[in-house]
């Protein structure tokens, strides 16, 4: 059930004139655009004698397998088959497996599962509103969806893996409360310590106030917000595409409000955050090696890991089609950063 969502496969402008390979739960698909420039998704197999499409190139809209020359249109029908007689009709039968797919936000959408549960992706947040900054980040992680879920909603790691980038160890209490959404849940952060942090002396100044919100929103996307009361915002959305149950594509979109400046902060705010994700790359390979050492997990959960249970219980209930935490849920939780 988790393939009936809706996945980026890849960035809209990587998919031009040429078909693109892609991978969703260890399965192999292809991408490329009909005459209209609208893009399609099919497995990358042909139906004649199993050729890769992604091998093959792009005739006027039409996907040539590079065996035989078999066309495709995106709707995975063969619509042209060279040994044929000509006039000859071509059999419905002979067609590869089509999937939905949408081109949204500068990215390219695939959902691999029966029927998506929504018509379309949900939009990222103030993408392309004025006075808004963005930029885009892809990174491949060596871990499954959920850690790297765990990872983007987890405070005090930062304390350790991203010292003094993001966080400084002020072993000061921090409230916190966690609270069950429709599709998820969001934690929000009370009276949280920036002091010795590179990141927020560049990006915030020190009397305004924060808030701070971490959300998890169903099946494989994060949100994080950091609102000050000098009207700067900063948001944090990574979509995860899981290539296989060890190996994600983690699509970043970084959206902030600075003012008529923003151009000149991302100058050095995306370079700085393509580092702190690699920080998040080398500890989450580091996790997943020791994981492959061992045969299985045993983790252990303890208050401060606020959305990690609503991430392990809503991906199992969509994946076992068995309820979801229901909405409406709110605990407290004290803890030290």
């Amino acid at each position: 059930m988790l393939e009936n969502y809706w996945y980026i496969a890849c960035r809209a402008r990587e998919l031009a004139d040429r078909p693109v390979p892609f991978a969703l739960f260890d399965r192999p698909f292809v991408l490329f655009r009909d005459r209209h420039g609208r893009p399609g998704a099919l497995e990358d197999r042909c139906a004649h004698r199993n050729a890769p499409l992604s091998a093959g190139k792009n005739c006027g809209g039409l996907l040539e397998c590079p065996y035989h020359g078999w066309r495709y249109h995106t709707d995975g029908r063969a619509v042209d088959i060279p040994a044929l007689p000509e006039n000859t009709a071509i059999s419905e039968q002979l067609r590869v497996k089509a999937y939905p797919c949408v081109e949204q936000d500068g990215y390219v959408w695939v959902c691999v599962g029966d029927r998506p549960t929504r018509d379309r992706p949900s939009s990222f947040p103030h993408l392309g509103d004025r006075g808004w900054t963005t930029f885009h980040l892809k990174t491949r992680f060596r871990a499954p969806v959920a850690s790297c879920l765990e990872n983007f909603l987890d405070c005090p790691h930062a304390t350790f893996v991203h010292r003094f980038w993001f966080r400084a160890p002020t072993a000061k209490p921090v409230r916190a409360i966690v609270r069950s959404l429709e599709d998820g849940a969001v934690a929000e952060y009370f009276e949280e310590p920036r002091e010795n942090s590179l990141v927020w002396s560049l990006l915030s100044q020190k009397r305004a106030r924060l808030q701070h919100t971490d959300r998890f929103i169903a099946p494989a996307t994060s949100r994080v917000d950091y609102i000050f009361s000098d009207r700067r915002h900063y948001i944090i959305t990574s979509s995860c595409t899981p290539l296989s149950d060890r190996e994600t594509e983690v699509y970043t979109v970084i959206t902030f409000r600075f003012g008529a400046i923003g151009w000149l902060i991302r100058l050095f705010f995306e370079p700085m955050s393509r580092w702190i994700i690699y920080q998040d790359v080398k500890i989450l390979n580091q996790q997943q090696q020791n994981i492959d050492r061992f045969g299985k997990t045993a983790y252990k959960l303890i208050p401060p890991d606020l959305l990690a249970p609503y991430i392990w219980k809503w991906r199992q209930a969509i994946a076992t089609q068995t309820p979801p935490p229901s909405p409406g849920q709110e605990h407290h939780v004290e803890m030290r950063l």
